[in-house]
């Protein structure tokens, strides 16, 4: 469904979410607030997906063009000696980075009282949210959808059956209400330094994870300069490293030299330069993107224009690139809201892997996140695993602003597929002028593994076509097709703000997601 609306709007993977965020811009609450209220509420709902255990990336847009990038990323361990061979993915081991998502919540709730004027308290904020994990929720479809893709392996995790039903079942959480009732109480920072903190210190070290007290005291979300880039007139803006935005950036960055005037929307072209773009771009993220706090990342050489157009070049039309490089997995959610005045809030939230590393810490209720197994043992990485530095993140909400106001709040779900979901839908929005449902309903594409096709093939959802699909072949793409509308191609939301129409917005399709507005 598209939502429109003159005075506020909202999107989230889940109506229930979505709800929460429309009544608070309905009580006269701003962007932010909004969001904040969405981002508790999907904590609960969708814990397969987000939680209090894990990460989270605000950009945060002005109406005058101002866009902030609030960075909640948390920290590897102090003392995360003893790794060998690879980090695994699942365990206390893997549960070895801090969460910063909370305390991304507590800054953005101060901007929004210290430069917006919010007057929404902090409780009532999270009151949704607490609801939500006392009285219980229906099972979502998309968490039984990703309980059947884990069915073999959920069983082998302790304990994490009974906390999580799956089909047919109310999802109640009173652990976590409980702890939600606490944060709301106490601040955001009781989760690092608070009560709060010590119980999930106990129950972490008690799981086997090297994270202790003084790791999540020393957690805190960045406020830094977003990295932007020219496109078509206006610019795109996303995180810098360790996130993966500035491959978004990059591909954008080498498709801004093709003319899309000339190439028909969704046909074989389209997707052929999309997928050599971020073909480009991926081999520079994996040679380069890591902590700069840590490494040298050289941001300003990978969005040099001269670069891009070099890199531009590169792209045949008649042949496409091999493909032989690593796959990341990794799932997260998608919010946005933009508010009456004109302001936007575009967010991204995640643990990682669908339920993240599988640890409850305690009796928090909090799953951690497994951030922490994106990390490399090979000392030669520049994403090698050391005390205090921040993993590569795939995370890369974005904000688009044309004639100096935000035009688009946008971002994805999908780990390695978000840059792709965000060219198509981007290529979608701005150079062919679909509107945000229907340049999302589009069929998309996934370079990698999947559940149901581990090789490193070309996916396609089944409806793009059979000229598409044997054109793509005929230039050396090895495809793949995944089911239409399939969950595996991404979760995006979309917000549109335009001074003349209003607002409008949507939610992806292939997800239960809902827009809403005021």
């Amino acid at each position: 469904m598209l939502a429109t609306s003159p005075h506020g709007l909202v999107t989230s993977p889940h109506p229930l979410a979505s709800e929460a965020g429309r009544q608070v811009l309905a009580q006269g609450g701003n962007a932010i607030e909004a969001t904040l209220a969405m981002a508790a509420v999907l904590a609960v709902v969708y814990p397969h997906f987000t939680g209090l255990g894990g990460d989270a990336f605000w950009l945060i847009a002005e109406p005058d063009g101002a866009v902030r990038a609030l960075s909640g990323i948390g920290q590897a361990a102090q003392h995360c000696a003893g790794y060998s061979g690879s980090i695994p993915v699942r365990g206390a081991a893997s549960a070895l980075t801090t969460a910063a998502a909370v305390d991304s919540w507590g800054q953005a709730f101060d901007i929004s009282r210290d430069r917006w004027g919010g007057r929404q308290s902090w409780p009532a904020l999270l009151a949704p949210a607490i609801a939500h994990a006392e009285d219980g929720v229906p099972v979502s479809q998309s968490q039984r959808f990703w309980a059947a893709q884990r069915a073999a392996e959920i069983p082998g995790w302790p304990g994490f059956s009974a906390a999580f039903p799956s089909a047919g079942q109310t999802l109640r959480q009173p652990p976590l209400a409980r702890t939600l009732t606490r944060l709301a109480k106490a601040g955001a920072r009781d989760f690092y330094e608070g009560e709060i903190a010590q119980r999930l210190a106990r129950g972490l070290a008690a799981a086997g994870s090297p994270l202790t007290l003084g790791d999540l005291q020393r957690t805190r979300a960045r406020d830094e300069a977003p990295l932007k880039l020219p496109y078509r007139g206006g610019e795109l803006f996303t995180f810098g490293p360790p996130s993966q935005g500035i491959s978004t950036l990059q591909a954008m960055g080498m498709l801004a030299h093709v003319d899309f005037g000339g190439i028909a929307e969704g046909s074989a072209m389209h997707y052929h330069l999309m997928i050599e773009a971020i073909k480009l771009a991926f081999m520079d993220r994996d040679r380069w993107v890591a902590d700069p706090e840590h490494v040298q990342v050289p941001v300003a050489d990978l969005l040099d224009p001269a670069y891009l157009a070099a890199q531009a070049q590169r792209i045949s039309r008649e042949k496409a690139r091999p493909w032989p490089h690593l796959f990341r997995h990794g799932d997260t959610v998608f919010m946005g809201a933009a508010d009456a005045q004109g302001r936007g809030v575009s967010l991204l939230q995640t643990i990682y892997f669908d339920w993240g590393s599988g640890v409850v810490a305690g009796d928090t209720g909090v799953l951690w996140h497994n951030r922490g197994a994106a990390f490399s043992l090979d000392p030669a990485h520049p994403n090698v695993l050391r005390p205090g530095k921040r993993p590569f993140h795939t995370l890369n909400p974005g904000v688009y602003l044309e004639g100096g106001r935000p035009r688009l709040l946008y971002g994805t779900q999908g780990a390695d597929g978000q840059p792709q979901t965000l060219v198509a839908l981007l290529t979608r929005l701005i150079d062919y002028g679909l509107d945000p449902l229907a340049a999302m309903a589009r069929p998309r594409f996934l370079l990698g593994k999947t559940f149901s096709d581990a090789r490193d093939t070309l996916k396609l959802e089944a409806d793009v076509g059979d000229d598409v699909v044997a054109a793509l072949g005929a230039v050396g793409h090895e495809i793949s097709l995944i089911p239409a509308q399939s969950p595996l191609a991404g979760q995006p939301g979309v917000i549109r703000l335009d001074a003349a129409t209003g607002l409008c917005g949507a939610h992806d399709p292939r997800s239960e997601g809902l827009a809403l507005g005021v």
